[in-house]
């Protein structure tokens, strides 16, 4: 844990619990040593420092790479967050970025640190959860390390999608049983990661009470994908 992440969590903590109530449940399903996957619905922006505070052990995240080379106050404040938390920077214009993404996210893993992700590819513009990628799938099986499902409930109305800053709102995390992906390490390489995946979304969806969707999130003309932000 870094002396950043350790300061900014001190501080961050105390700030979210008194604007955002958050519940917070099942922080003990998440492993304490060793490589772990952190998977989540996707909601709002705020989604990638609420997991953090929730969780008891670093988590990071990928985020773009503008936001590591920012300039003047507020660009030295934003770096020094994503620096001191851990994120890992990631050029979304590469023609390579999702590849590129999924080996940062491997070595995360195989180093013994958690690495959250949002299966979805982007946030849900309806409340609704969606189909997950299989990347999460390819990342458990090659990595050899579980998933730990995540429900996020009322981020979206702390910092709906498109809102510049965050309101009041009440916020709950929860953190599921732990998903093996030993089991399903025999199958072929394709249906493992679609069958892995379909478990890890029906537990994020039971855990966040959200309306499935058999349809993958598209993206809205013009917008970047998710990559932890």
């Amino acid at each position: 844990m870094t002396v950043f992440y350790a300061v900014g969590k001190a501080i961050t903590v105390p700030l979210a619990k008194g604007l955002w109530r958050p519940t917070i449940t099942g922080r003990d399903n998440i492993p304490r040593s060793g490589g772990v996957i952190l998977a989540s619905n996707h909601l709002s922006f705020i989604d990638s420092f609420a997991i953090p505070i929730a969780s008891p052990r670093p988590v990071s995240f990928l985020a773009k790479s503008d936001y590591f080379t920012g300039t003047g106050v507020s660009g030295a404040i934003r770096r020094g967050f994503f620096v001191g938390s851990q994120a890992i920077p990631v050029d979304r214009h590469s023609s390579r970025a999702a590849q590129e993404s999924l080996e940062l996210a491997l070595e995360v893993l195989r180093e013994g640190r958690a690495f959250g992700i949002y299966p979805e590819g982007t946030r849900s513009r309806d409340g609704r959860i969606y189909r997950g990628r299989t990347g999460v799938a390819w990342l458990a099986l090659t990595a050899g390390v579980p998933v730990v499902p995540v429900g996020l409930v009322g981020t979206d109305k702390v910092q709906p999608v498109g809102a510049k800053l965050p309101s009041l709102a009440k916020v709950r995390v929860a953190f599921g049983t732990p998903i093996s992906p030993q089991r399903y390490a025999a199958m072929p390489a394709g249906r493992a990661r679609r069958e892995l995946t379909d478990e890890i979304m029906l537990a994020i969806a039971t855990l966040s009470g959200q309306e499935r969707v058999d349809a993958y999130n598209e993206l809205p003309p013009g917008s970047d994908p998710a990559i932890g932000v």
